[in-house]
């Protein structure tokens, strides 16, 4: 058990499956409190229970990111109960179908932006507002991570409401890493490829196969594989990585 992040106050979103619970688990293994934050409460305290139950420290909070007024109740609580926030992990999002340009239903489209898109930004905002009020440790007031994904370089086809949400994710996240980088707030995104995960393990066995051939690993990504990135961005080590986008999906984009 590594100790890089021991007594910091870490929020990840989109904690109670995926991804988003891998980070929370690595997060307080590493010595952090955590808080974990879903729309699903039930899966975020299943989390909090597991880590407390392994000696770490967590908290489960309901949030709906799509929502600016439950973000800002989410903020309100962290800032009552812990008076800081050293790091975050700005890692809830949706998934959806194919559709057609031509019919594409109006309704899928905001929502995918109300949540991969505004979400983010919401999040943002009060992170880095909380952050630049605080005072700095080492040199720094707070290390915020956001999740894009590959569809944020390459389009996912038949989604375009998904590929322009993750294109623009990697936008706020330079432009908060320029406008903050002095006052000590680094920002970064991580871009995941395929990754086992609830979004897509419903997949028939056959899609899965073909999904994992796309890889030159010839397998899936583990949430675990991106988690282990996430948390290495929020920690001491990459104090000098600031506005950037780490793709981690195994090498497939190099196809």
């Amino acid at each position: 058990m590594s100790d890089e992040l021991f007594g910091k106050i870490v929020l990840v979103t989109g904690a109670g499956s995926g991804i988003g619970l891998a980070a929370s688990q690595l997060f307080a293994d590493q010595g952090a409190t955590v808080i974990a934050a879903d729309i699903n409460l039930v899966s975020a305290k299943l989390l909090a229970s597991k880590i407390v139950d392994n000696g770490g420290q967590c908290e489960a909070i309901q949030v709906d990111i799509g929502d600016p007024v439950s973000v800002a109740s989410l903020f309100h609580q962290i800032k009552q109960r812990y008076s800081r926030l050293d790091a975050a992990f700005n890692n809830a999002g949706i998934s959806d179908a194919q559709f057609s340009w031509i019919d594409f239903p109006l309704e899928q489209w905001q929502r995918m932006i109300d949540v991969n898109l505004n979400g983010v930004f919401y999040c943002l905002r009060e992170e880095l507002k909380m952050m630049s009020e605080q005072d700095a440790v080492d040199g720094l007031r707070g290390q915020i991570v956001n999740t894009s994904s590959g569809a944020g370089l390459i389009p996912a086809p038949g989604q375009p409401h998904y590929t322009a949400a993750k294109h623009a994710v990697l936008g706020l996240t330079r432009s908060a890493a320029q406008d903050f980088s002095r006052q000590g707030i680094r920002v970064n995104s991580i871009l995941p490829g395929l990754t086992e995960t609830a979004m897509i393990v419903t997949q028939p066995q056959s899609m899965l196969d073909a999904l994992a051939k796309m890889s030159p690993t010839g397998k899936l990504g583990q949430p675990i594989d991106v988690a282990r990135v996430a948390v290495w961005l929020c920690s001491p080590a990459a104090q000098w990585v600031n506005g950037q986008a780490i793709v981690t999906d195994g090498g497939s984009l190099m196809h």
